[in-house]
């Protein structure tokens, strides 16, 4: 459903925003960058399974480079889930070390962002709920929450009233 309203979202307390993704550098070598694209399906249904493990919510855009954006609970759940031996990231990443190394058929990445009150700040104008407006809680950005800079300042003093 597209908000129409100026929207603004909060994620109480801090968090972290992982950003993963691979590019497939050679379309025609399928049997490489396949089960690589096929993982991490498997673990984000494994993580929304299991939120004790501290998964919030993911994002993922497809083409060429395919990206997801993560929002973990804290970073030490994240580093505890990619080195969790019985949990679908280690022999993925095992499985791709093994079959792509640096062959250069496929390549992957990833980027991570801790966050707390103040660090961040967001808006959506004519969107569905989307990103860390999914993860969190959503709230209209007028008065004091029209801007970039106040919304930072808004976040260091707590959410504001939350709309559904």
């Amino acid at each position: 459903m597209i908000r129409r309203e100026r929207l603004t979202a909060n994620l109480e307390g801090d968090f972290v925003v992982f950003l993963i993704g691979m590019r497939i550098n050679n379309p025609l070598k399928v049997h490489k960058w396949l089960p690589v694209a096929a993982a991490m399906p498997r673990m984000i249904k494994e993580l929304y399974r299991q939120p004790e493990l501290g998964f919030i919510h993911a994002e993922a855009w497809f083409s060429r480079t395919i990206i997801l954006v993560q929002y973990w609970r804290s970073m030490e759940h994240l580093l505890a889930y990619a080195r969790n031996k019985e949990a679908q990231h280690l022999p993925a990443w095992q499985s791709f070390n093994k079959a792509v190394g640096t062959d250069g058929s496929v390549g992957i990445w990833h980027e991570t962002y801790a966050a707390s009150p103040g660090t961040y700040e967001n808006v959506y104008v004519n969107m569905p709920l989307f990103g860390l407006g999914k993860a969190g809680s959503v709230s209209v950005a007028s008065g004091g929450r029209q801007s970039a800079l106040s919304r930072l300042n808004a976040h260091k003093n707590g959410p504001s009233p939350t709309v559904e």
